[in-house]
């Protein structure tokens, strides 16, 4: 698959109106349509159709920096509402809704700016948690709108978070109870730190250190990923240009990815698998050197593929993997694609 992907893949849709760097985007699909969102320096949310690849809606009312933006399966799900949540610097936290070009709720709670904000995958998507340059990570219900729990322990800004993966055995999303069934919280810091917290308990767990510089980017791995134990692991990015694997079981690191020149300001998990001997998994970096780079899970070696971006794009900022439909003689077939956010303001698709 990524032999594929990486010698016949070709840059096929460029979305342009933010006029700063897209820190942020995100997919969802509903009335059958398949939409984007972005978040940007220019202060601005926005949502693309991805077929037409036109803006659809722009939100202009944070009054500084968006840095994060996620669509709720929570409103979703539970009122049938198209809603985008974002993240700015001028402390707040916006919930959005698309059809009605409105501003539907401000969480407000952090003393300073929030930068990474992530939802739940349990619960209905009830819970998000965020976490902010006052150095402290939140955990919110948006049921409720109330802020359940402050989790201190950083150094420095809190850059990034994620949520731990649904657990198979747990997809009620009517449960009252937050946690519970071991779910954590990752967050990553200007502070050098990877630091793991257990919703239930609220006391945190584990202290991941091997960076020298700021984390900028975690992702949990999952329960669907080839790898023996993939929901126990997880990926960083760093302003040290590197990727680091780390298990969560062994408190240990575990692979360092070297080969950016610059800082690698996202990382993912891939869809696609390599067969060396056995099937590993393939992860996956975007760097502000303004290349997006491929890795066997496995392996220490140098990356497996390296792709440019668009000279005029100066970076990438923001990635995402893709699951997308076409439309091809009145029928619809998936591909997969590669989604980036750069530091002027573009966003692009390959596949």
């Amino acid at each position: 698959m990524l032999t594929s992907f990486c010698s016949s893949s070709k840059l096929l849709k460029t979305f342009n109106g933010h006029t700063d760097r897209v820190h942020s985007i995100d997919y969802s699909e509903f009335d059958g349509n398949q939409y984007l969102c972005s978040g940007s320096f220019d202060k601005t949310v926005r949502i693309w159709d991805l077929e037409t690849s036109k803006q659809v809606q722009s939100f202009n009312g944070h009054s500084d920096y968006v840095y994060c933006v996620k669509f709720s399966p929570y409103h979703y799900h539970n009122n049938s509402h198209h809603v985008v949540c974002s993240s700015s610097y001028d402390e707040t936290i916006r919930f959005w809704n698309i059809k009605n070009n409105q501003e539907l709720e401000i969480f407000n709670g952090h003393t300073d700016g929030v930068v990474g904000i992530e939802v739940s995958s349990f619960n209905g998507g009830r819970y998000l948690c965020s976490g902010s340059f006052d150095q402290t990570v939140r955990l919110w219900d948006i049921e409720t709108s109330k802020s359940l729990h402050v989790f201190n322990g950083h150094a420095n800004t809190v850059w990034c978070i994620d949520i731990s993966p649904l657990q198979s055995n747990n997809n009620k999303s009517n449960s009252t109870s937050v946690g519970g069934n071991g779910y954590t919280i990752c967050s990553g810091s200007v502070d050098n730190t990877i630091r793991i917290w257990d919703i239930e308990t609220t006391k945190q767990l584990i202290v991941f250190k091997g960076h020298h510089n700021s984390v900028l980017s975690v992702k949990y791995g999952s329960n669907e990923l080839g790898i023996n134990g993939g929901a126990n692991t997880i990926l960083s990015g760093s302003d040290d240009f590197s990727l680091r694997l780390w298990d969560i079981r062994s408190a240990q690191q575990i692979q360092v990815f070297k080969g950016h020149t610059n800082t690698v300001r996202a990382v993912e998990y891939s869809p696609f698998v390599v067969e060396i001997g056995c099937n590993s998994n393939v992860i996956c970096s975007a760097s502000f050197d303004n290349t997006v780079r491929f890795w066997d899970i496995r392996s220490n070696k140098n990356e497996l593929y390296l792709m440019k971006g668009n000279d005029e794009d100066l970076g990438m900022y923001s990635l995402k993997f893709l699951w997308l439909k076409r439309k091809n003689n009145n029928e619809r077939d998936c591909g997969i694609y590669l989604c980036y956010g750069s530091y002027k303001g573009s966003i692009r698709i390959w596949g």
